[in-house]
């Protein structure tokens, strides 16, 4: 009768909000319920209150049921490890359809209920949990090592939801901590308690042993412990939850090549709560480091050149201003920490791969530094100077499109290209030729200045002509305030505001500003080069 029963009187406690001695009532017949009916068809009847909960339904089903779902379940005998496991995933799928909090006063309102359930959950959950570590150390019967298994896996889903997307507070009222990072603390208490060394589980992630031996783990790995793990990482190293399970004699070095693979999956996620997760982890994780320490080797590592690959993707497409200056400030730290090598490297991936003109003028501008310093010392100097620099400059001094290259969208690439040749120029005299720079002059005017010439008048008499065509269209039109659809391609762009024709040729005269600057730079660079070889040029003719 249980099962019949059971639905009714929970029904009947929801509908009764404001008529404590109905709920009152309520209370006791689902207690006698679970004293009285048999616990099987009883927690039948429990699990599917829970699924058919929706709404703001979720968080008051669980919190009445839990402790109801705990004692029907201690009162099984016979496949007990198997009701856990049901019951956790029955729950857990409800409770991941509630939002997470993200602001102080989300989590302090708990509208949705979210923080109360996880409470309720660990205490639903640390019976069984201590059933397990009591047994700890002597041979676990199947039943153990099931509910074992089931344990595991429920504690590995709250990684995932709630607590990847948890944005954690570090300060609420006075004396009062986050509820996620109390959930948090004990679900890594959890894992510690019945999964064994917390540096084995967290370096486990990308290994192709089973985790604990379990073949019952293999299906859950692929769909959902790379997340996991990430997750379990960023709470060791970054909230520093259990980090006194972690040995001393870790080399930071070591952390970090295990943690790359957990920042790469952090950093795919696109939310705002899981991708600075990822920059958290990478920034704590390098810090630990000296600087030049990173050696080169690492890179043939594949997560050592997709991170930076995947921070430049947060600095270029993150909607989040101050993620992409934590991104912008994180990679400059991962370029620092490399040797000389490494930088060599990581430069020339990221000017292959970048595809934005932001990025690769902020690297050549990195790489201008590195000669800088290479100048300056007397060893390590082979890969910024000579022909390990020449071909690196093969990627820089040049135009990718030829004179057909916008000038405009790569201005900033150009500028910062600009910049460097003519720190080469002064830097570096044509007796010492430290750079290779003279040697390989002819073939920079014939790919970079010469097109970049040609480029500017073509760019310049094109946006002259817009121009004069703007002005002429607005006085035939004796109608200043006329708006103009802003078109690329000659079709519409949508959502984005018309402009005035005025505003049009504000845009058109800074484009030409744009223009004029890259001239004036130019024309610099030329008359540097011809200062520094025309007494070579008198000479030679002398000779002559």
């Amino acid at each position: 009768m249980g099962w019949n029963l059971v639905g009714p009187v929970v029904r009947c406690f929801l509908c009764h909000k404001e008529e404590v001695d109905k709920r009152e009532k309520c209370l006791k017949m689902l207690d006698l319920l679970v004293k009285l009916c048999h616990p099987k068809e009883l927690l039948l009847g429990l699990l599917e209150l829970v699924e058919e909960a929706s709404g703001n339904q979720i968080s008051e089903i669980l919190l009445l049921l839990l402790e109801p779902l705990q004692t029907v379940i201690q009162k099984l005998h016979s496949k007990k490890a198997y009701s856990v496991g049901l019951t956790l995933s029955t729950l857990w799928s409800q409770l991941s359809l509630l939002p997470v909090p993200y602001t102080k006063e989300q989590v302090h309102k708990d509208q949705h209920g979210l923080a109360r359930c996880c409470r309720a959950l660990v205490t639903f959950t640390r019976p069984f949990v201590e059933e397990v570590v009591k047994n700890k150390g002597h041979p676990l019967e199947n039943s153990q090592e099931e509910l074992k298994a089931e344990l595991l896996k429920f504690c590995f889903k709250s990684l995932k939801y709630p607590l990847l997307t948890a944005q954690f507070i570090e300060v609420l009222e006075e004396n009062e901590e986050d509820p996620l990072k109390s959930f948090a603390t004990e679900i890594v208490g959890f894992i510690l308690a019945i999964g064994g060394s917390l540096p084995k589980v967290i370096f486990q992630h990308g290994r192709k042993e089973k985790c604990w031996d379990n073949p019952d783990w293999e299906e859950e790995e692929g769909s959902q412990l790379a997340e996991s793990m990430a997750s379990l990482a960023y709470l060791v190293f970054v909230q520093r939850i259990s980090i006194d399970q972690f040995p001393l004699v870790l080399s930071p070095l070591y952390l970090l090549q295990y943690n790359m693979e957990h920042i790469e999956v952090l950093l795919k996620r696109a939310e705002e709560s899981v991708s600075s997760k990822g920059l958290d982890l990478l920034e704590n994780s390098l810090l630990r480091m000296e600087d030049n320490s990173l050696l080169h080797h690492y890179l043939e590592i594949r997560s050592f050149l997709t991170v930076p690959q995947k921070l430049v993707k947060v600095m270029t497409f993150c909607p989040i201003e101050n993620l992409r200056k934590k991104g912008l400030k994180v990679l400059q730290l991962y370029i620092d920490k490399l040797n000389s090598q490494g930088k060599n490297i990581l430069f020339r991936c990221l000017l292959k791969t970048s595809n934005h003109a932001g990025v690769e003028g902020y690297v050549i501008q990195n790489i201008k530094n590195q000669i800088d310093a290479s100048l300056k010392r007397a060893e390590d100097r082979k890969w910024f100077t000579g022909p390990q620099l020449i071909s690196l400059l093969d990627l820089v001094l040049m135009l990718p499109e030829g004179v057909e290259t916008d000038l405009l969208q790569d201005s900033d690439r150009i500028m910062a290209s600009l910049n460097l040749l003519r720190y080469l120029v002064i830097k570096d005299n044509e007796s010492d030729n430290h750079t290779g720079l003279w040697t390989e002059l002819k073939k920079i005017e014939t790919n970079f200045l010469k097109p970049l010439h040609t480029g500017l008048n073509m760019s310049r008499a094109h946006y002259e002509a817009e121009i004069k065509s703007k002005k002429e269209t607005t006085q035939e039109s004796h109608n200043p305030k006329n708006l103009c659809p802003v078109t690329v391609g000659g079709e519409k762009i949508p959502n984005v505001p018309n402009m005035t024709p005025e505003m049009q040729l504000q845009v058109l005269h800074s484009a030409l500003f744009t223009f004029d600057l890259i001239e004036s730079v130019l024309a610099r660079v030329e008359e540097l080069i011809e200062l520094k070889t025309k007494p070579t040029s008198e000479e030679t003719g002398r000779l002559k």
